[in-house]
């Protein structure tokens, strides 16, 4: 496995508390090797016919490719949003001994 290998997981949430409940399940499952929790964000954006702005926290997760689909699967379980903002985005370039960290601790132990 490679850099290719590895994703960075995009998600917001109602407030840093959601968000470090969210990000310590995941990184306890081995969904995520790492969560960096943002503590305010502000989000404008379209929900049902009209346009919100609101205080967010943002979760930054690092994980395996073919953890990707688990991992979402199991924060739409803990989120508190109908619609949760989850994107994945491959990560080109990454050192190599942090790619590898991610790598071992995003597997069965």
């Amino acid at each position: 496995m490679s850099e290719q290998d590895i994703r960075l997981v995009y998600i917001t949430t109602s407030s840093e508390e959601e968000g470090a409940r969210i990000a310590s399940a995941v990184v306890e499952e081995r969904l995520a090797a790492c969560a960096n929790i943002v503590p305010r964000i502000r989000s404008i954006y379209r929900w049902q016919g009209k346009v919100e702005d609101e205080a967010e926290s943002l979760i930054l997760m690092k994980t395996r490719a073919d953890t990707v689909q688990s991992l979402m699967n199991r924060v739409r379980e803990l989120h508190t949003y109908d619609v949760p903002d989850i994107v994945a985005i491959p990560i080109k370039d990454g050192h190599p001994l942090y790619v590898e960290w991610i790598l071992e601790n995003t597997t069965e132990e």
